[in-house]
């Protein structure tokens, strides 16, 4: 059955209390994460190895081994948790979308099919699953409630357990005009300050910070419970935190001007292309991402610009980029139509894009990146 095509507005608000950024309220999150779901984590072999290096880091910084329990909340396609259980280590998944979890379920990981909140926690920890360890990569921001969910891991960490998240940050966002990552999946947009409150509020202590590259920039925090937790703080919490209140993260001067940030970029992308298609050239793109959505949606980009987008996914090809309509295809026609031109839209994921298509070089194609700025590499 063919329904119409839903389009949501797409504003950002800053809490001048707590300095939590969230997109206003317009989509559910049974609308976003359904049977349906075609995001799978494991088609990216640089993302593949930066949760393969987060287990064996964890696994000696922590200690954990046959007796410890660790559970993973979105958990995808298994992507991380296979490498947990390549070490025998039990581990459950939660995760909503039928589409990745039965994939996880396909590698043999235990996959609770729900949504994360307090009342599932409760429910596992009453099994006898509560967590030694809890993983969170790239999920809190997609949460619409932030303090049911956080307070989660509360009840489901053991006395002495921890609880790992990892999110773009905030202050990457604004300072490398990454306004690409703003869409309707994802509720919130975290610095640590605001991950600082919210956690407190809800039961849990950071006790330590990474800065880690993925994603354009994320942080990777370390929580423990408030009432058990004995794990001393490391400076780089207090170090990062008077950071970002040095750049003015909690002022409201310090976001006054990204929207104009945000229209140069897009004047500059679209004029590459309408020169790019006076000269006669052809242009693809590669990722059917999130990101890729918001910026062609922005810019009003259609066919008529960008022929395709090619992804790897098999879920994805043969349909379309919403709003743009792009037909999004599988890498044999890149090979095909030989465009003179391809647009990264993943554009985090560069470097492993720009290796794997290195052939498009043969006929003299070459990659162009519109965020953080429009780069077009030979």
């Amino acid at each position: 059955m063919k329904v119409p095509e839903k389009w949501f507005p797409l504003r950002v608000l800053v809490c001048q209390h707590c300095w939590l950024v969230q997109t206003e309220d317009f989509a559910r999150v049974q609308d976003l994460f359904d049977t349906d779901y075609a995001y799978f984590s494991g088609f990216s072999g640089s993302w593949l190895a930066h949760s393969e290096r987060y287990v064996t880091d964890m696994v000696a910084r922590f200690e954990l081994n046959v007796d410890s329990h660790v559970v993973e909340v979105a958990a995808n396609d298994g992507y991380l948790l296979q490498y947990v259980q390549a070490r025998n280590i039990p581990c459950t998944g939660v995760e909503p979308t039928a589409s990745t979890a039965a994939a996880a379920r396909a590698k043999n990981i235990r996959i609770v099919e729900d949504f994360f909140s307090v009342q599932l926690a409760r429910k596992l920890a009453q099994e006898g699953r509560d967590a030694d360890l809890t993983i969170a990569n790239n999920v809190l921001a997609h949460v619409p409630n932030i303090n049911d969910f956080v307070a989660g891991f509360t009840v489901l960490l053991k006395p002495l357990g921890v609880a790992t998240f990892e999110f773009p940050h905030l202050l990457k966002l604004i300072e490398e005009n990454q306004f690409d990552t703003i869409y309707h999946e994802h509720f919130s947009y975290l610095s640590l300050t605001a991950v600082n409150r919210i956690f407190a509020l809800n039961g849990l202590t950071l006790f330590d910070v990474e800065e880690h590259p993925t994603h354009g920039g994320s942080l990777r925090v370390f929580a423990q419970r408030s009432d058990t937790g004995q794990r001393p703080r490391n400076r780089r919490v207090d170090d990062l935190l008077d950071r970002e209140a040095h750049a003015g993260m909690t002022t409201a001067h310090y976001y006054a001007g990204f929207q104009a940030k945000a229209d140069n970029l897009k004047n500059d992308f679209l004029t590459f292309l309408l020169d790019a298609k006076r000269q006669g050239k052809r242009i693809a793109a590669y990722g059917a991402a999130a990101k890729g959505n918001t910026l062609m949606n922005y810019a009003g980009i259609r066919s008529d610009l960008i022929t395709f987008v090619v992804d790897r996914n098999p879920a994805k090809q043969g349909k379309y980029m919403p709003g743009s309509r792009i037909p999004i295809t599988g890498e044999p026609w890149l090979k095909n139509s030989a465009p003179d031109y391809v647009v990264i839209l993943p554009w985090n994921l560069k470097a492993e894009v720009m290796q794997q298509l290195s052939y498009i070089r043969d006929w003299g194609g070459r990659f162009v990146t519109a965020v953080p700025n429009l780069e077009v590499t030979p």
